[in-house]
């Protein structure tokens, strides 16, 4: 990767873990799925009149992308950070990145090197120890985290799969086929989507707007422009830096304090990524 690129991945988990804040005050604010599709529906609307039309052959797989992307992960996260812990929440995505890798594999045939193993262990376990115990007992948050991180996952290699695609058309466009998807899941799973729109405090509209702007266009479009340019093997582990940033945030924003563990954990998150860079040596003639 050059020195670019290399700014553009970290500057990705940066944004997105300083999102966790912003989702977890929305979703106070609004229903899950509707501040989701609230956001997906915002995000087309500012990016489709002006990129280019998916082509027969792109629309397909842009289609599968927004189910898995949208639908899927961003349905799963918000419902799971909603009803959890925003830490526990960080953690359990952090699967996202070795599930990325690991489907890289036979999907996109490209096998790890052991330095790359090495290294997503040693972020995954400095994710783990940064991380404060969660203060709920309830699996389901933890479980629904999880199968978000897996489609996040999937969603990932599809788009490496497929691609390259313009990545301002790929966001504007999957985020209009997201839209039903999540809304439908808000109609049937939720209520007092109206009165949201009506008592929802400037907190909840920033927060809001944050996912739209920050998180949404700005983050999705250099993450996409990192998948067309770099193998999954290398842009995947830098995921594994949003927990330390979204547990910066945390501090920063929400009161929580610095403790130990932090510091460690996040020095080892970003060792353990640095060390996913490294290429291997060549073999002397």
């Amino acid at each position: 990767m050059s020195a670019i690129q290399i700014v553009c991945a970290v500057a990705v988990p940066l944004l997105w873990g300083y999102q966790f804040v912003a989702i977890k005050v929305g979703v106070t604010e609004f229903p899950p799925l509707f501040f989701l599709a609230l956001r997906f529906l915002a995000i087309a609307l500012l990016l489709v009149p002006f990129v280019k039309r998916p082509t027969r052959q792109q629309l397909g797989p842009i289609a599968v992308i927004s189910l898995f992307l949208g639908g899927l992960n961003f349905g799963l996260f918000y419902v799971g950070i909603g009803l959890g812990s925003g830490s526990m929440s960080a953690v359990a995505y952090q699967l996202a990145p070795p599930f990325t890798v690991l489907l890289a594999w036979p999907l996109l045939a490209e096998r790890p090197s052991l330095v790359t193993s090495a290294g997503v262990v040693l972020a995954f376990a400095g994710v783990v120890l940064a991380a404060e115990p969660g203060t709920s007992t309830n699996a389901l948050p933890l479980l629904l985290v999880v199968a978000a991180a897996f489609a996040f996952a999937v969603s990932n290699v599809l788009t490496k799969r497929y691609g390259p695609f313009d990545p301002l058309m790929l966001m504007g466009w999957s985020s209009l086929l997201t839209v039903p998807q999540v809304m439908l899941m808000s109609l049937l799973l939720e209520y007092g989507q109206p009165a949201s729109l009506v008592t929802a405090d400037e907190r909840g509209w920033l927060a809001l707007a944050y996912t739209i702007f920050i998180g949404g266009i700005v983050g999705f479009g250099l993450w996409f422009w990192l998948i067309a340019r770099c193998s999954m093997g290398r842009v995947a582990p830098f995921g594994l830096l949003i927990p330390v940033f979204a547990l910066i945030s945390s501090v920063l924003f929400l009161g929580d304090h610095v403790t130990p563990k932090l510091i460690v954990g996040g020095l080892l998150a970003i060792a353990g990524v640095a060390i996913t860079q490294v290429r291997p040596s060549a073999r002397p003639i």
